[in-house]
């Protein structure tokens, strides 16, 4: 088994103890994330769409739930907040390098290597633009396509963006996983 933490709202906590199962849905995001919702969403649909566990996922699932691997790394609730630690199997878990998805929410490239990184930038200071313009216009498809296409390597445990360190995303919280609360 494998101890991991998430930060959650407390309607979270109350959920699980009244149904004994949370899943994460496209409202709570919009809610929490208000009108940054749709730039944070459409990384979240590619993640649902393209990861290892998607033949795994549940079908009344929407997105995925976040963990971390260090208490620490949790962070100390904030008012309304708590933090659950889980124990789980290590396969339900999938792991995410932070460097990487911090790429993927920037709508940028994720390079195969250094050789990969100079060719991709070539492209963009030719055409003069930056990744996130070139993802977001319309008048840069191949481009975008090429970028989404990059994406793909966040599951690619052999191309490293700055560091190894991760996070985890799980299809659902159970009751009976639940080992401790702080709030």
């Amino acid at each position: 088994m494998v101890r991991v933490w998430t930060r959650q709202k407390k309607s979270v906590l109350e959920e699980l103890r009244k149904t004994g199962r949370y899943t994460a849905k496209r409202k709570y995001i919009e809610m929490d994330l208000t009108e940054h919702a749709a730039l944070v969403l459409e990384a979240y649909d590619w993640l649902v769409a393209n990861g290892p566990d998607v033949a795994g996922r549940p079908k009344d699932v929407e997105y995925p739930v976040w963990v971390v691997f260090s208490r620490g790394t949790a962070m100390i609730p904030g008012e309304g907040e708590v933090v659950l630690e889980l124990s789980l199997e290590p396969e339900q878990i999938t792991h995410i390098n932070i460097e990487k998805w911090g790429t993927i929410l920037n709508y940028s490239y994720i390079p195969e290597n250094e050789q990969d990184a100079r060719r991709h930038q070539e492209i963009l200071d030719n055409l003069g633009v930056g990744d996130a313009q070139a993802y977001m216009s319309r008048f840069y498809p191949e481009l975008k396509r090429e970028i989404r296409e990059s994406w793909k390597r966040l599951f690619d445990p052999s191309i490293i963006l700055g560091n190894d360190m991760e996070y985890g995303t799980i299809w659902e919280i159970r009751r009976e996983w639940v080992t401790g609360v702080t709030e």
